[in-house]
């Protein structure tokens, strides 16, 4: 019987530390917002929860008729620093317009990587996420969104070998297609502070995921800061930079953006109003993690005669970069060569560097 007695015991004694082990790690996970049992799907490699804000996580987004939210994504690893995730939101409803069905499709896409080896597509690629309407990231973090895409460059130690640097991305879409037409829609990230929030979430969990996560994880908890100003349409200089003149009668088909204005980012863009393409877009990058993403795209010589610095002159953009006060100044234009011109380019140029009190970066810059 005693031995019987002892056996009961021995059980019991085991199945209540069980518990008290699963309550602990139930009391863990749950301070940590990510307790198992809750039933809450999470997205991009465990960054992003179900019902925790912007609208394309929330249940009112299936709310429609015939409505999912779907995910995939291919986890980054220390052999493998490539990762990519994406939230698909599809729902169909009726048109009372004409009895037809309407169509609603929203993609949110986080992509972990290098920046691109191509000289070409990298510029492109920087253009694309650190000009127009972008501005920087909060909390002096390197990157910048317009609250539709993002990027964020990680720390030096999530570096290829072969010296990129590696960025997080973030890209939306949203559209309503109807019988006859297609709409853009509102992705529902929630405005540019979402965005930031949700990209440093997602880099926080790629780099645990590659191996290369920083001692202290990144956070963007700062107010993100807004537009100088709206895009113009009436206009002869464009972002008031003496140099960017148009005539009257091509200005009335163009409008222009200023972007950031700091001393570590600039933008201006100018756009056909007709069909919103580019007509050029200028950008001045100097905070050193963003300026990592130039480094071997720049040349080793000057651009041309009278430039200051190393550049390259391509038919679809033109980069330089040059020292300012010890830290390396560049400045892209990307724009067809039918529309830019090289005088446009050396106007943003020295206007930029002598804001920051840098000296000219283009010939004959001392006496604009």
């Amino acid at each position: 019987m005693k031995q019987l007695m002892g056996g009961a015991r021995r059980r019991a004694v085991l199945v209540s530390g069980a518990i008290v082990v699963l309550v602990a790690a139930g009391v863990g996970t749950w301070a940590t917002d990510t307790w198992p049992f809750d039933g809450k799907d999470t997205y991009c490699w465990g960054a992003w929860k179900e019902d925790s804000g912007p609208d394309f996580l929330s249940g009112d987004a299936l709310d429609e008729d015939n409505a999912s939210r779907t995910s995939k994504e291919t986890v980054p690893t220390p052999g493998r620093q490539r990762g990519r995730c994406t939230v698909a939101l599809h729902s169909e409803r009726a048109d009372s317009s004409d009895g037809g069905k309407v169509v609603e499709e929203t993609e949110i896409t986080v992509t972990y990587g290098p920046a691109p080896e191509s000289a070409a597509k990298r510029m492109e690629w920087i253009g694309g996420y650190l000009g127009d309407r972008a501005m920087p990231l909060p909390d002096g973090l390197p990157g910048a969104t317009d609250g539709r895409h993002a990027l964020l460059v990680l720390p030096k130690g999530c570096d290829t070998e072969d010296g990129r640097p590696t960025a997080v991305t973030l890209d939306s879409t949203a559209r309503s297609v109807y019988s006859d037409s297609t709409m853009p829609g509102d992705a529902g990230l929630g405005g540019s502070q979402s965005v930031a929030r949700l990209l440093v979430a997602a880099a926080n969990h790629a780099m645990e995921k590659a191996g290369c996560a920083p001692a202290k994880p990144l956070e963007a908890v700062s107010p993100m800061p807004t537009l100088p100003e709206e895009d113009e349409d009436f206009f002869t200089r464009a972002c008031r930079i003496r140099g960017l003149e148009f005539g009257k009668k091509e200005a009335r088909d163009l409008e222009y953006q200023v972007g950031a204005v700091t001393d570590d980012l600039q933008s201006c863009s100018v756009r056909t109003q007709a069909g919103e393409g580019r007509y050029f877009d200028a950008l001045m990058v100097a905070q050193p993690r963003l300026s990592a993403l130039f480094d071997g795209a720049t040349g080793s010589k000057a651009p041309a005669r009278g430039w200051r610095g190393t550049g390259v002159f391509a038919d679809d953009y033109k980069v330089v970069r040059a020292d300012c006060a010890g830290r390396p100044l560049t400045v892209l234009m990307l724009a067809p060569s039918l529309h830019e011109t090289t005088p446009y380019f050396a106007a943003f140029a020295d206007a930029v560097a002598r804001r920051v009190g840098c000296a000219p970066v283009a010939p004959g810059g001392s006496s604009r």
